[in-house]
């Protein structure tokens, strides 16, 4: 759910706040733009405002970006979706793709461990609402830019308790700062019991980076970070079922055994790695070179089997930036690539409750993709912007599977696809700006996808392709008024969904094309104020507004055309108060809105809607004592609704139920070295 709270680390006053509106440079697409001058939908989310929820998961803090949202169906298993690209994710991340300090995360199989990280660690997130393509390549969904903390001088450190068993603790800061080299370290550690049976969880976590510039004109940046988590999956309920008892894991039944009989549950130790050179060349010419990889061990006991991967990532991605200025314009030309490569042994196992059993199936699955973009961006006179860009995407993948004899290999090497995007802003006056926008999206399917968990591998399935129009509003005034609008059309071919069969094994199939518009709204107002009591107040509300749907979708001589999208509600609001207090003390409310949610092609069952309302309240010890006190509730109404459903279930099994009624507390402080 959503709780939006300041503590020590984050707390801000509504000048404070009016001013962050007016100095916020989006990243996105490289502009490196005040967000009034970058012609995108970007949803912003910095530290401080991660800092005013619990920190035991980055949900809620998403959920308040219009068009983008988060689920969780067992701590440490989410979904994230961006203008409903959760159609293809039975868990986890799809057709989304994220970055690590300029470094993709996203690794060359389509997988993003997103629950690997510690947020405590996070500085930002910039989110790119639909097709990337014309720097960042393949995907339709969009794009996150992730930068770990960063505080020079600087100690932090946290400690939060609360229901359901929740411990988690965290610190770090500057270690190293001597002449050119910089050293940052941060370790953190998180358990919790879940608020269903088979839900516990525990994930460490340690991450290090380094800055050193080698001159005037050279900066050599290095990041790592291993994590080792392990939680539990208790499965999709029926709708009987989920009524009895939502706390319940999938019961045992005469045709298969339970969630907890097999000890369902993942285990994913994971270590990533990268470098990044920055060099400054002149004035005009600057360009960035890096190199990243990581590996992963995966464990996962599920009720039908058991699966061990041991994945190897590696890559670079390069580019190279031209700015030009004369009497009637300026501008910045980009151009660069991305390769990865990606190399996966993947043995599946009978299930014998939670151990090894006889070899189902042994794969080797490998893939390599590159991308190729370019982009130009343009400040004409009359505070006219224009972004024109595009990227070509190579991929290939291989399979073998050893298990069967003789060996069965296949390969495919998708045709070369370019993705064009044109952009253009027209700056009204210095706190309002109008811009419009056409891309076309290409997004793969992942090996995920193709070798889903049915073991079958499926070499026909096609690749997503769509294109998106755009318009938009937005505006910051001086007054601490701050309004973001989008209205979007996206038309997606040969679209990607989930199907489950009898046993609960997922496989993918396309199913023809959707049409999906959309009304994105996000309004803030901050006012300082000179009340005996009260210093500020920030009043917020992002609103979405969705009427996504099948065109041609026939399955099984089964016409789905017509029906609304899967998995996706129509409307969702999200709306809080921030009240910021002379002594101390600050407090914040906030609501949370989801309609309810189809959870089948055939749109027979759906989710009910719900609302959550949280808060937080804490205390400020002071400079000379920097230590903040908090205790917060979420969902205090003690709403009962289910979370990460389980799409297109066999069985019905649909339902997930989310946590009721929980609370709460921490200390934090943050000091200088």
């Amino acid at each position: 759910m959503v709780v939006l709270t300041s503590d020590f680390t984050g707390a801000q006053t509504a000048s404070d706040s009016t001013k962050v509106l007016h100095d916020i440079v989006i990243h996105a697409y490289a502009a490196e733009r005040p967000a009034l001058e970058v012609p995108v939908a970007v949803g912003t989310i910095r530290e401080h405002e991660l800092n005013r929820f619990s920190g035991a998961s980055v949900l809620s803090a998403v959920n308040t970006v219009a068009g983008v949202r988060m689920e969780e169906r067992s701590p440490g298993s989410y979904r994230f979706s961006i203008r409903g690209s959760s159609l293809r994710s039975p868990f986890g991340v799809r057709n989304v793709k994220f970055y690590w300090n300029g470094l993709p995360l996203t690794d060359g199989g389509g997988n993003t461990y997103l629950n690997l990280l510690d947020f405590g660690a996070l500085n930002s997130m910039e989110i790119i609402k639909g097709p990337g393509g014309s720097l960042y390549g393949a995907g339709t969904g969009g794009v996150v830019l992730l930068q770990s903390l960063d505080h020079p001088g600087e100690l932090q450190g946290s400690v939060t308790g609360g229901s359901y068993g929740l411990f988690r603790a965290q610190a770090g800061g500057q270690v190293i700062q001597q002449n050119n080299f910089q050293m940052n370290l941060r370790g953190g550690y998180q358990q919790a019991d879940g608020y269903r049976e088979q839900t516990a969880m525990n994930r460490w976590m340690v991450q290090a980076g380094w800055k050193n510039t080698l001159s005037s004109k050279t900066t050599l940046q290095g990041t790592v970070f291993s994590t080792r988590l392990y939680y539990q999956t208790p499965g999709g309920l029926t709708l009987a079922q989920y009524n009895a008892d939502p706390h319940q894991a999938r019961p045992s039944t005469p045709a298969a055994p339970g969630a907890v009989a097999q000890q369902a549950a993942i285990t994913n130790q994971t270590t990533f790695g990268g470098l990044m050179l920055e060099q400054n060349w002149s004035s005009r010419w600057t360009s960035h070179l890096g190199m990243f990889g990581s590996v992963t061990d995966f464990r996962n006991p599920t009720i039908r089997n058991y699966e061990i991967r041991n994945e190897e990532n590696w890559g670079g991605r390069g580019d190279t930036q031209f700015q030009f200025s004369t009497h009637q314009l300026s501008g910045k030309i980009t151009a660069g690539v991305e390769y990865q490569h990606f190399f996966s042994p993947d043995v599946v196992y009978d299930n014998n409750g939670g151990t090894t059993g006889n070899i189902q199936t042994d794969d080797r699955l490998r893939s390599q993709i590159t991308v190729g973009f370019l982009q130009t961006e343009l400040s004409l006179p009359r505070d006219w912007f224009v972004t024109i860009g595009g990227s070509g995407s190579f991929l290939r993948y291989d399979f073998l599977r050893i298990s069967l004899n003789p060996e069965v290999q296949q390969q495919r090497t998708f045709t070369p696809v370019f993705s064009p995007r044109i952009a253009l802003l027209k700056k009204i006056t210095q706190q309002l700006s109008l811009y419009a926008s056409a891309s076309n999206g290409f997004s793969p399917p992942s090996l995920a996808e193709v070798r889903p968990s049915t073991g079958a591998y499926n070499n026909s399935l096609n690749p997503e392709r769509g294109t998106s129009y755009e318009a938009g509003l937005k505006m910051n005034s001086e007054s601490g008024w701050s309004i973001n609008l989008a209205a979007y059309d996206f038309r997606l071919k040969e679209t990607i969904v989930i199907q489950r069969d009898a046993s609960g094994a997922d496989f993918f199939i396309n199913a023809g094309s959707t049409t999906q518009q959309g009304v994105e709204l996000s309004v803030a107002w901050a006012k300082s104020l000179s009340a005996a009591i009260l210093k500020s107040i920030r009043v917020w509300t992002s609103q979405t507004f969705n009427h996504y749907t099948f065109d041609h979708y026939v399955n099984d001589n089964n016409d789905f055309s017509g029906n609304p999208l899967t998995g996706v509600p129509a409307i969702t609001v999200a709306g809080g108060i921030d009240l910021v207090f002379k002594r101390g003390w600050y407090a914040n409310m906030t609501s949370y809105y989801s309609d309810r949610i189809p959870m089948n092609d055939a749109a027979t069952t759906y989710a009910s809607d719900y609302l959550l309302l949280g808060s937080k309240i804490g205390y400020n010890f002071g400079v000379r004592v920097p230590f903040t006190g908090f205790i917060g509730v979420d969902n205090l109404l003690d709403t009962k609704y289910s979370l990460g459903n389980d799409l297109n279930a066999v069985g019905g099994r649909f339902f997930n139920a989310a946590p009721g009624r929980n609370y709460y507390l921490g200390l934090s402080v943050r000091m200088a070295r």
